[in-house]
């Protein structure tokens, strides 16, 4: 948990044509060396391209963090996987239909979490260690839209369905068309931040795809796929799922880590109208998610239904209200997959000829056993 009290607040009310945020300017000759009290996260008085010295650490730990976490999908091996899907009686039919919507959910989806990143955040988040993990993330994006290819070119899918099922499935593209709305505020131009109304515009952008995009809906579509793995179906998958899965879960802390720190650098944009604004944002990504998992599961399977879904949504939303400390918007819940959170731990026990690692690590770090 992050003391935000060690940080000294930067004021903010700098009007966005009075600071050089892309980093690609005028070179100021004259400009004295950065200074850590001018590092900010929005409306930086800093030059932005500028790494050292460090302010927030913690953007750096995570940077380095996804760097060892480094892994790529075709070093999973999909044999068992082909087998069975091709199998007459391997799956039953509610298994592929969850299967293929659960593909076709993620397979655009990295997609647009990356144009989010590059074309919008990147521009107006002006620290030089946040951008540095930007960019780790953008590649990390790029790796988990090339697994879907992977998938989807090893059990011999119809790519046209599973990739465009982001505009042919209404309950995949009611979540991507609520989402996007506020890619396209920000990443307009002739948007700048510098204003309260632009800054929280900001803001709303980064609860929109780092606490519920990324740190919501894509947990069902974990839940699902990895409950499968868990009963010795779609191993390849499912072990791909939980690279992401540890991939994510970076994404989530270090956008929810983000978002803290632009409150406590400008506690004038956290107003309390505001806050109802961001608590309204996730009850609605818990119901959109809610309506992905009846058509994902009109039927149970594998311990796994709608109405657990919608459950552990609740469970969820609660979980990433009290991470940026606002008040929980559903009934306490408890968590009806508590078995996610051993999914996350990759550091267990595999067979040397059956999988290429035991622990989640770059190939360079590797620790055979």
């Amino acid at each position: 948990m992050l003391d935000w009290s060690e940080k000294r607040p930067v004021p903010s009310h700098i009007p966005a044509s009075s600071t050089e945020t892309t980093g690609l300017g005028d070179i100021d000759r004259a400009g004295g060396r950065v200074s850590v009290d001018d590092k900010a996260m929005i409306n930086c008085r800093a030059d932005v391209n500028q790494l050292l010295p460090l302010k927030y650490k913690w953007a750096w730990e995570k940077y380095l963090a996804a760097c060892n976490n480094h892994w790529m999908p075709t070093e999973v091996s999909m044999q068992a996987d082909i087998a069975l899907w091709k199998s007459r009686d391997g799956l039953t039919e509610d298994e592929r239909r969850m299967i293929k919507r659960n593909l076709g959910f993620f397979a655009a989806s990295e997609s647009l979490v990356a144009n989010n990143i590059v074309l919008a955040i990147y521009r107006h988040l002006t620290n030089p260690e946040c951008r540095q993990y930007l960019l780790r993330q953008a590649f990390e994006e790029a790796v988990h839209t090339h697994t879907f290819q992977y998938i989807v070119e090893s059990l011999g899918l119809d790519e046209g369905e599973l990739f465009n099922m982001y505009r042919e499935v209404p309950s995949i593209t009611d979540k991507a068309a609520w989402a996007l709305k506020h890619t396209q505020g920000i990443e307009n131009p002739s948007f700048a931040t510098g204003t309260p109304e632009a800054d929280q515009a900001f803001l709303r952008d980064l609860v929109a795809f780092y606490v519920i995009f990324e740190g919501m809906w894509f947990y069902t579509g974990f839940a699902q796929i990895l409950a499968l793995g868990r009963r010795n179906k779609m191993v390849g998958i499912a072990e791909q799922y939980q690279y992401i899965l540890r991939d994510e879960s970076i994404h989530l802390n270090f956008g929810i880590d983000v978002i803290n720190q632009i409150k406590f650098e400008n506690p004038h944009l956290w107003t309390p109208s505001f806050q109802e604004e961001i608590r309204t944002m996730l009850r609605e990504g818990a119901e959109l998610e809610a309506a992905y998992g009846r058509d994902t599961m009109p039927r149970g399977f594998l311990g796994l239904n709608a109405a657990l879904c919608e459950q552990y949504m609740h469970f969820i939303a609660n979980r990433r209200c009290g991470q940026l400390g606002l008040m929980a918007v559903f009934p306490e819940t408890e968590n009806p997959f508590p078995w996610m959170s051993e999914a996350m731990d990759l550091k267990k026990e595999k067979n040397f000829f059956e999988t290429r690692v035991i622990d989640y690590q770059s190939g360079g770090a590797l620790a055979w056993d």
